[in-house]
């Protein structure tokens, strides 16, 4: 293209988009990304359907080494990306691609990871990825409830609930204030699901709430599905981010948040949800959601103990 300036890949530099799209190999596949581009039902308007498509664009500007980690996911990780889900917004049939899309990449992978889309892709995915959800569990690290009524980026929740996924093995994280309705935050205690506002996150540290509450989630003994839904962080990290808020996580928190996911054996699959590509501000909350992803990979490397450096201290 006229005016663009194109430089050949350094080979001391290895990009995350060529060890994400080399997939692989001969290797057992250990993660699984899948791209769920929903939009159509979002409450506050998106273009999310845009988001998986950017991540993976923006993995081109992102490093395979984590130092701090220990972690070189060229040798740590063999990934395969499964592309993306065709229509997902398209009703039951929608639902029923990205549940066998999901179930797809939990049997092939230790960790099923999606790049959304909004939050109406959690519902179908944790369905698909997680199987049986009487034992199954869920974290949600969310400004908002999620189980407002009807089909939406607001009612994931819900529908895993009516679904089959028991209150008492779902916990939410960072739930913010004045972002939802007291009936829908009665409803949610009222079928026991256990919410840490954001002021408690801010006190007890995001380590040890996310360590809390995937023991609560796993409880069962099933595997659980953790949703990072990034309107969860404050709006000046996450600007594309439609329904996001002052005063929420940091950035540095919602990486701490994926690689904990990440590196627990309780975790099947990982969402990274409400991105709106279409209006972000300098690509901060897409490359916040293209760190996510790389963060959980670092997590799952340590889980399966495929670290081959020695973390920082």
């Amino acid at each position: 293209m006229p005016g663009v300036q194109t430089r050949p890949e350094d080979p001391r530099w290895p990009r995350a988009a060529t060890w994400l799209a080399d997939g692989p190999g001969t290797r057992t596949v250990d993660l699984a990304v899948l791209g769920v581009p929903t939009y159509a039902t979002s409450i506050s308007g998106s273009g999310a359907h845009a988001t998986p498509n950017a991540v993976r664009r923006v993995l081109a500007r992102l490093s395979t080494y984590c130092p701090t980690r220990g972690v070189e996911l060229r040798d740590d990780v063999a990934p395969l990306d499964l592309g993306n889900v065709d229509d997902p917004d398209l009703g039951e049939e929608g639902d029923f691609r990205v549940r066998t899309a999901a179930a797809s990449g939990a049997a092939k992978a230790a960790l099923v990871f999606a790049i959304g889309g909004d939050n109406a892709l959690t519902a179908p995915f944790g369905e698909g990825a997680l199987g049986d959800l009487s034992r199954a569990g869920l974290v949600t690290l969310d400004a908002h409830h999620d189980i407002r009524e009807g089909r939406s980026n607001g009612s994931p929740v819900r529908r895993l609930l009516d679904a089959g996924l028991p209150g008492e093995r779902i916990v939410q994280v960072g739930i913010a204030d004045w972002a939802n309705s007291r009936s829908y935050a009665d409803e949610a205690h009222a079928r026991g699901v256990t919410v840490l506002y954001r002021s408690q996150v801010a006190e007890r540290g995001i380590a040890d709430a996310m360590r809390y509450a995937l023991d609560v989630a796993g409880e069962g003994g099933g595997p659980v599905l953790v949703d990072l839904d990034l309107d969860v962080c404050d709006r000046a990290v996450a600007p594309g981010c439609p329904a996001g808020l002052p005063g929420g996580l940091s950035a540095g928190e919602a990486l701490t948040a994926a690689y904990l996911a990440g590196g627990d054996p309780r975790v099947k699959a990982i969402d990274v949800t409400e991105v709106d590509a279409t209006n972000d501000d300098g690509e901060r909350t897409v490359r916040l959601a293209a760190l996510c992803l790389l963060e959980a990979a670092a997590g799952l490397a340590v889980r399966l103990g495929r670290a081959t450096g020695t973390p920082l201290r």
